[in-house]
C-alpha cells in the first residue's frame, strides 16, 4: 500500500473478533497467536451471542484473556456481540453481559447486508451498550444520541459490512461520536496489519490525523479496560 504522504500506522486495536465459539474458525490462542504476529496490540474477543449462548461464549472469552493475556504477546480483552437480539431485550442482555463479567458489550447494528430488525441501532444506545458496530444506514438522531452517550461507532473492515463506512464516520465527525476500526475477523486473513487497519480508516473519508485520534482513544480506553480487568497492556 502507497500513499501519497508519508504516515506511520498505530499497532491494531480491534475489539471485534470471532473465534470457534460463534461462527470463527480459530480458538483463542491461535486467533491471538496469529494477531500478535500480524501487529496487534489489543484484541478483543467478541463472539456472536443470544439468550442461548450468552454465558458460555463470555465465560471462553474471559478464560482466553485471563490466561493467555501478557505471555502470548498481546493484551487481550473479553466481550461479546449482541446479535440480531430483538430490540426490546437488547438493554437487558447489556446489563446480563456486564454482570458475567464482559470488560465491554457490542451490539450487531443494522448492516447493510443483513436482516437486523429496524431498531436496533436505537436500542443499543439508548442501551448504553459500548460499542455499535457496522451500524450501516444509521441516522443523524441515533448519531448524535451515541455522542451524548459517549458510544463508539465502528468502522468495518469487513466485506459487506463496511458499504456504510463513509456515511459512518462523516456523521460521527459532525456530530462528535466516538469512532473504532474494527476487522470483525471471523478467518485468518481477515486478521489486520497496522498498515490495513490505516487503509480501512483513511478509504473510510478519515483524515490521517482523525484515524491518529482514533487509534489514540482507542489506545486509552484499552488501558482503562485492562486496569479495570487487572491486565497489563503490552
Amino acid at each position: 500500500m502507497t500513499l501519497p504522504f508519508p504516515a506511520r500506522p498505530f499497532p491494531v486495536i480491534d475489539f471485534h473478533t470471532h473465534t470457534i465459539q460463534s461462527d470463527g474458525e480459530l480458538a483463542p490462542a491461535e486467533l491471538a497467536r496469529r494477531a500478535a504476529v500480524k501487529g496487534y496490540r489489543v484484541l478483543g474477543i467478541s463472539d456472536h451471542v443470544d439468550q442461548s449462548n450468552l454465558q458460555t461464549a463470555l465465560e471462553a472469552a474471559l478464560t482466553a484473556s485471563r490466561e493467555l493475556s501478557g505471555i502470548i504477546g498481546l493484551t487481550i480483552l473479553a466481550g461479546v456481540e449482541l446479535t440480531h437480539v430483538p430490540p426490546v431485550q437488547i438493554a437487558a442482555m447489556v446489563v446480563k453481559a456486564r454482570a458475567l463479567g464482559a470488560d465491554f458489550v457490542i451490539v450487531h447494528g443494522e448492516s447493510p447486508v443483513e436482516p437486523v430488525a429496524p431498531g436496533t441501532n436505537l436500542a443499543a444506545v439508548e442501551a448504553g451498550a459500548d460499542i455499535l458496530a457496522h451500524p450501516g444506514l444509521i441516522t443523524e438522531m441515533e448519531v448524535k444520541a451515541a455522542a451524548r452517550k459517549g458510544m463508539f461507532l465502528e468502522i468495518s473492515a469487513r466485506g459487506g459490512h463496511c458499504l456504510a463506512n463513509g456515511l459512518v464516520a462523516s456523521l460521527a465527525l459532525t456530530y462528535g461520536a466516538r469512532l473504532l476500526i474494527n476487522s470483525d475477523a471471523h478467518a485468518p486473513s481477515d486478521i489486520l496489519t497496522p498498515e490495513l487497519q490505516m487503509a480501512v480508516a483513511l478509504g473510510a473519508g478519515l483524515d490521517y490525523q482523525t484515524y491518529t485520534s482514533i487509534m489514540n482513544s482507542a489506545a486509552i480506553w484499552a488501558e482503562s479496560l485492562s486496569a479495570q480487568a487487572g491486565l497489563d497492556v503490552d
